[in-house]
């Protein structure tokens, strides 16, 4: 089948590296924007009876969500025979439910002007909370893991601490346990697991930080899903290491690093923090960032898709 990868502009670098897994050209597309913020969306190719992909991260979120919308209307408008919807990083996915009266649930919002558009597959990883998938009632939803990349480069990078039996997980949350452990399982002998439980008065401030396990003379790994203000990192980085750890690591799949972040991490005991290229690496980032690329697993998932294969290999991680 005929298909074709088209980059909205928030991502070129993931794409690029997705269609050179591919051994394709992108396929060409206009955008801009207007003097007043409006998004504008043309192909500049035929896409009649073709299968299109459209790739876009979305931080910014309002604006990047929009040229999305505009393209899945433009290719369904231009007879394109199946639509999917490539966006490593969800956003809004935080806002998955409702805890509050009168509140929207963002992720559902998003999710259904999607499909409404029509949209026939939806591609993203890790998404915030697994449930948000639910949101999609007709778009076939593939939410691809970041550790099918992280693992093998975890596994080299802490090749001795593993031997030694000196490395222990951290899941930043009690909401994270389920992702920390599936790390553990597959980087060391024995999965051991500490977790930290945390409060909040209000988003992205947290008020109290306690430690669930044995991480003294130990190497810890805190394993998250993104990495956003990196306030609570670096605070939960300090708490490990007057728990005795000797040396403090962290792996977020999304690398949002808002504001201050880049500088947060600098400062804090942190020595490496590993997040994938989901949101575009292009700005400055800490030296203490290292970047592996999720490229190779989005080209395969395509591929996989278009020889009408199973994706069930992609979430396995020996």
């Amino acid at each position: 089948m005929d298909f074709r990868i088209f980059s909205l502009g928030s991502n070129d670098g993931l794409a690029e590296k997705i269609a050179g897994k591919l051994g394709v050209p992108l396929g060409k597309i206009k955008c801009k924007v207007f003097s007043d913020g409006e998004q504008y969306v043309q192909f500049l190719e035929n896409l009649r009876g073709k299968h299109v992909y459209l790739l876009q991260s979305t931080p910014p979120p309002a604006e990047n969500w929009v040229r999305l919308f505009l393209a899945i209307d433009a290719a369904r408008g231009a007879s394109a025979s199946e639509i999917t919807a490539v966006v490593p990083y969800f956003g809004y996915a935080r806002q998955d439910r409702k805890s509050r009266p009168r509140e929207p649930i963002s992720a559902r919002v998003f999710a259904g002007i999607v499909e409404t558009l029509g949209t026939n597959r939806f591609l993203t990883m890790d998404l915030h909370n697994d449930a948000i998938g639910g949101y999609f009632r007709n778009a076939i939803v593939d939410n691809l893991l970041a550790r099918r990349v992280f693992i093998p480069h975890l596994r080299k990078f802490f090749g001795k601490a593993i031997d030694t039996d000196d490395l222990v997980v951290v899941s930043p949350d009690v909401g994270g346990v389920v992702r920390a452990q599936s790390y553990a399982k597959r980087l060391m002998k024995e999965a051991e697991l500490a977790i930290i439980h945390k409060e909040r008065e209000m988003p992205n401030k947290v008020t109290r930080m306690k430690l669930i396990g044995n991480v003294k003379d130990k190497i810890a790994l805190i394993v998250d899903d993104m990495a956003d203000t990196s306030g609570t990192l670096a605070t939960a980085a300090k708490l490990l290491t007057e728990n005795g750890a000797r040396e403090v690591y962290a792996c977020a799949t999304h690398g949002l690093l808002s504001g201050e972040a880049s500088s947060i991490i600098d400062n804090s005991s942190i020595k490496k923090l590993f997040i994938t290229d989901t949101i575009s690496t292009d700005r400055p980032l800490s030296q203490k960032i290292e970047v592996v690329s999720v490229g190779e697993v989005f080209g395969e998932a395509i591929q996989r898709i278009e020889d009408g294969e199973s994706l069930s290999e992609l979430f396995e991680t020996d």
